[in-house]
């Protein structure tokens, strides 16, 4: 063989090992900070990547060892060794990878920085997360729930709610557990088309990341960082108000209602439930809506909670005294025996009206 082929070789291996190296080394962060949650990890896409890099390892070795010798008896050992390492790399490759889930797409390399991992199930679909930077730079924990209907058809893409979360430092689904059940309830009736729900970190420094969301919504809620690495690892429709919609549940409800409302450009429609509002800060966020198109907003709240309802009729006469582009609704006629169904069937509502706004 030929030295410059030898040495194209060495290089190519050398590269795809680091690159693979590095990949595991994610993967293996994000199995640790699963921890946080007492949630049980998925390891054996750490352990895949972790073999593919020792078998690259084994192929530079004995491709330096044949340049190095320079001879054809010394080329015809480096492929023995190679081929020796191989076989024993695929089988443990093999076997490792016929149990992993085909649901769940391998990050592409555009999207390699940011790898999502698998950590629970939920709801019939699968969770997944990973570090994304968030406006401020800093690494974040962001949630992608994949409905059970993600892995039925390879092709088929997907509409997006982000879930706002009220807490700071926690995703919405730390809070309420329950709320994937509200959405796959949603497509079982067939009221809506399955979503892909993405859950990302609250901010931190504050005891209401709700209030910032408010105060600066162009900075917040115009989150490239997520938009893209979501897309980059999963079947998702474009970024926009075709494809892209905002909820948000107590303590998150006002964030989703002051995103909603300063960026219809990127979402397309928003469901806030069972919120306490600023009225006069989510009508300051929707006067510095860009463009001419107007937010499409649901205000939902338990026939039985009377605050939660006074609170959204307060924001619905307040953009309408302002003239808003803004078209605000309001749901009140929820109830039932818990407060924890009642909480199951507003989100069903939410997600109805998601996927009827997002359809126009």
């Amino acid at each position: 063989m030929p030295r410059s082929l030898l040495v194209l070789l060495l290089l190519v291996a050398a590269v795809a090992g680091s690159w693979l190296a590095r990949s595991a080394m994610v993967r293996w962060r994000d199995l640790r900070a699963a921890q946080t949650y007492e949630l049980a990890a998925e390891a054996r896409p750490a352990l895949v990547r972790a073999g593919a890099a020792a078998l690259c390892l084994m192929c530079v070795s004995a491709l330096g060892v044949a340049v190095l010798l320079g001879e054809r008896g010394g080329v015809r050992q480096a492929v023995a060794a190679v081929e020796e390492g191989r076989s024993a790399g695929s089988a443990d490759g093999a076997a490792v990878a016929s149990s992993a889930p085909s649901a769940v797409p391998s990050p592409s390399p555009v999207a390699a920085a940011v790898a999502f991992a698998a950590v629970g199930r939920a709801a019939g679909g699968e969770l997944m997360q990973g570090a994304v930077p968030g406006p401020d730079g800093r690494g974040r924990a962001v949630r992608v729930w994949l409905p059970a209907e993600y892995g039925k058809n390879a092709t088929d893409r997907f509409p997006v709610i982000v879930l706002h979360s009220g807490t700071p430092g926690r995703t919405a689904d730390a809070d309420l557990p329950d709320v994937f059940d509200g959405v796959a309830s949603a497509v079982q009736q067939g009221k809506a088309r399955p979503f892909v729900v993405v859950a990302p970190e609250a901010p931190g420094g504050t005891g209401h990341p709700c209030d910032l969301v408010a105060a600066a919504p162009q900075a917040v809620a115009d989150d490239e960082a997520l938009r893209s690495a979501v897309g980059a690892a999963f079947r998702t429709l474009l970024a926009g108000p075709a494809g892209w919609s905002v909820l948000g549940v107590d303590g998150g409800a006002p964030c989703a209602a002051a995103a909603g409302l300063a960026r219809p450009d990127l979402y397309g429609a928003a469901a806030a439930v069972s919120g306490r509002y600023d009225a006069k800060a989510l009508t300051g966020a929707a006067a510095e809506a860009p463009g001419a198109v107007g937010a499409r907003l649901l205000l939902a709240a338990a026939k039985r909670d009377t605050d939660g309802v006074a609170s959204g009729r307060a924001v619905q006469a307040a953009l309408r005294d302002a003239k808003s582009r803004a078209e605000v609704r309001t749901s009140e006629v929820v109830q039932d025996y818990t407060p924890e169904r009642e909480r199951l069937r507003l989100v069903r509502v939410a997600v109805q009206y998601l996927a009827e706004q997002l359809a126009k």
